[in-house]
């Protein structure tokens, strides 16, 4: 304590003297030194002041090499408007900086060596990031030998390449031996590789006479083989920059054949590896499924999902204080923090926190209230924990955690006790639905405002619903399975705030309660749960524009009563994915070879569509090339002998 004290006295002694010198410098008082801008105006200032700000200054007014010139500066690359904020700061603490003036201060403190301008320069332009100007912060960076900010905004671009490639102009300047590393490289953050092909036309069209040229070399930096083939044969293949590139042949044929290898995967023998076309790149957030209850009894197992590899891996760090279900998870950073729950035997308040950058585990404050089968969301950084069961009855209770502080605060209670209950965030407000009373499954729903701490009743859903699952996706409250008194549910429902109605949604594949929802890549994904029966893996997913279902790969581990959350920009995002992306078409072809023969299944290709489709357009492309042979021998005879 007493430590802290001294440290409070010296900043206070430090304040106290900054207005002291500010003053004298305002009154024009024990001024010793004079500083010129390079527009003439001058500035009276104290030498000792500006030598303990800047190492340009301190070398200037203490190398007794220098005349009594010394005490009158000329700067002639700073105006005075940077030197007038630069003083500011100096004497004041203050530094205004804004879009039109960074650049002016941040040379101008390079210049004078004044370190905290500089950085409070650099940390402005790292906030400044945005699709429209990556590039050109970039290239500043580059320019300046700032490192750090050109690693944020090489980040940035590869992080937001979708929304680069939509709204920057400057990518249309980019020259092809600094777009080539951007469109090849594994971190590029795009859905589908249909975006880099769209950017690829828009930048050869740009100056097609002379871009057309680098056309092929950037086509290779296209993951081709991941594209849907029947886009890849009629947006690319015949696409007249392909039809009449000879050089660009190889690419498509290759294309085509890893294509089919997808199609006839069972019909290969030896080990298949993954082509660098068809190699899916690295992604940029990651799901992880946390607990829940496996085979009669809770489980602390900890996967992630890889979206771009559609796999899921076993995570080793698990929580060492033991297993937990029916709880909550929320995600601050790279901290995950996990809510109440169920060990089997105790219904918890406690919560736990596992950063997944260094891989720990540690306990924080526990709740008011013990909330199994609780209702967990994040709202800018605080984290709501809402109903649940307590070992006596079921709650209507709600609190929120501020991790500054490391405290529970109680809000406002719900109109209706819930437990099993769902809640999701969608415009800065919380949706709860469904749950269990103690009585029957509910139907209703009910927002809370965080603003003024009021909770108000919603339309109820279409369908009762008890160990449900919500989520907010495209502007709606995407309501998914549950129990509802009588059977397991695979019907979907959906909220919007707009015109307060409930609308249906196609079915998921399978019926499911106490199962985990979040949103990844643009879709929603159902992972595991209960179907009535036993607990399940399978996992699926929902795409709002295709207005269906897919099937995703099963998790590892059966299991109920988890919960799952997004971590997004993880520095060891490798840490957390699929490591043998070059085995992936091999891993498929053993599953599928496994499952036929399971279920003595003679898989034929000979009437696949798509199999009939690249086969005639690999003939297509080869009686091109055959062509093109043939009037390159009329075109050039040989010489006679």
């Amino acid at each position: 304590m007493a430590e802290t004290g001294r440290n409070e006295e010296q900043t206070s002694f430090l304040d106290g003297m900054t207005k002291v010198w500010n003053d004298l410098r305002k009154n024009n008082q024990l001024v010793d030194a004079t500083l010129i801008s390079s527009d003439g105006i001058s500035y009276p200032v104290h030498r000792a002041v500006l030598a303990g700000y800047s190492r340009f200054f301190r070398a200037l007014f203490t190398n007794p090499l220098h005349t009594d010139d010394r005490n009158r500066v000329h700067l002639q690359n700073v105006s005075s408007e940077v030197l007038s904020s630069l003083l500011t700061y100096i004497y004041d603490k203050k530094l205004d900086i804004d879009n039109n003036t960074v650049t002016k201060l941040l040379h101008a403190s390079d210049y004078l060596s004044i370190l905290e301008v500089h950085q409070a320069c650099v940390t402005f332009l790292k906030s400044s990031i945005s699709p429209t100007n990556c590039l050109s912060i970039r290239q500043f960076a580059r320019d300046h030998f700032l490192e750090d900010l050109e690693k944020d905004a090489q980040m940035f671009l590869l992080r937001n390449f979708p929304q680069v490639a939509e709204k920057s102009l400057e990518i249309m300047s980019l020259p092809v031996d600094e777009l080539v590393p951007v469109l090849a490289s594994d971190y590029l953050n795009v859905r589908n590789e249909e975006v880099v092909w769209r950017l690829v036309l828009r930048w050869v069209d740009h100056d097609k006479d002379d871009r057309l040229p680098h056309f092929t070399s950037l086509l290779k930096c296209i993951r081709l083989g991941l594209m849907d083939v029947q886009y890849f044969l009629e947006h690319v293949k015949n696409h007249p920059y392909v039809l009449g590139n000879v050089v660009c042949r190889p690419v498509i044929i290759d294309t085509l054949k890893v294509l089919m290898d997808v199609e006839t995967i069972t019909q290969k023998d030896g080990v298949m590896q993954t082509p660098e076309c068809a190699r899916p790149r690295i992604p940029h957030e990651v799901m992880f499924a946390i607990g829940g209850w496996s085979g009669g009894s809770p489980t602390n197992a900890v996967e992630t999902y890889d979206t771009r590899a559609d796999r899921w891996i076993r995570v080793e760090e698990i929580d060492p204080s033991g297993p937990r279900a029916y709880h909550g998870t929320a995600v601050i950073g790279f901290d995950i923090y996990v809510i109440g729950g169920f060990d089997g035997m105790e219904n918890f308040n406690s919560c736990r926190c596992f950063n997944a950058v260094t891989k720990t585990w540690k306990e924080i404050a526990p709740m008011h209230e013990r909330r199994c089968y609780v209702s967990v969301v994040v709202i800018d950084e605080t984290i709501y924990a809402m109903g649940g069961y307590n070992g006596h009855h079921r709650q209507n209770t709600a609190e929120k955690y501020d991790y500054h502080s490391n405290q529970w605060t109680m809000i406002a209670p719900m109109h209706v006790q819930r437990s099993d209950a769902s809640a999701t965030v969608l415009n800065g407000k919380i949706y709860i639905t469904g749950g269990f009373d103690g009585r029957e499954c509910l139907s209703s729903a009910e927002v809370y405002d965080p603003v003024t701490n009021v909770w108000t009743q919603l339309p109820p859903m279409r369908s009762r619903r008890s160990g449900v699952s919500c989520i907010a996706y495209h502007d709606s409250v995407y309501v998914l399975g549950g129990f509802n008194g009588v059977s397991r549910m695979c019907s979907v429902e959906k909220f919007s705030p707009v015109t307060n109605l409930w609308t249906p949604l196609p079915d998921m594949y399978t019926t499911r309660s106490n199962f985990a929802i979040e949103v990844i890549d643009d879709m929603v994904f159902a992972i595991g749960g209960f179907n009535g029966i036993a607990t399940i893996h399978q996992v699926e997913c929902f795409d709002d524009r295709a207005n269906e279902w897919y099937e995703a790969t099963d998790m590892n581990v059966f299991r109920s009563a988890l919960s799952a959350c997004v971590v997004a920009n993880l520095p060891n995002i490798n840490d957390y994915i699929h490591k043998n992306r070059h085995m992936l078409m091999e891993e498929k072809r053993q599953k599928l070879l496994a499952l036929n023969q399971n279920n003595a299944v003679a898989v034929s290709t000979q009437t696949n569509p798509a199999v009939i489709n690249i086969t005639q357009a690999i003939e297509e492309v080869n009686n091109a090339v055959d062509n093109q042979n043939n009037m390159e021998v009329e075109d050039n005879p040989p010489n006679p002998q």
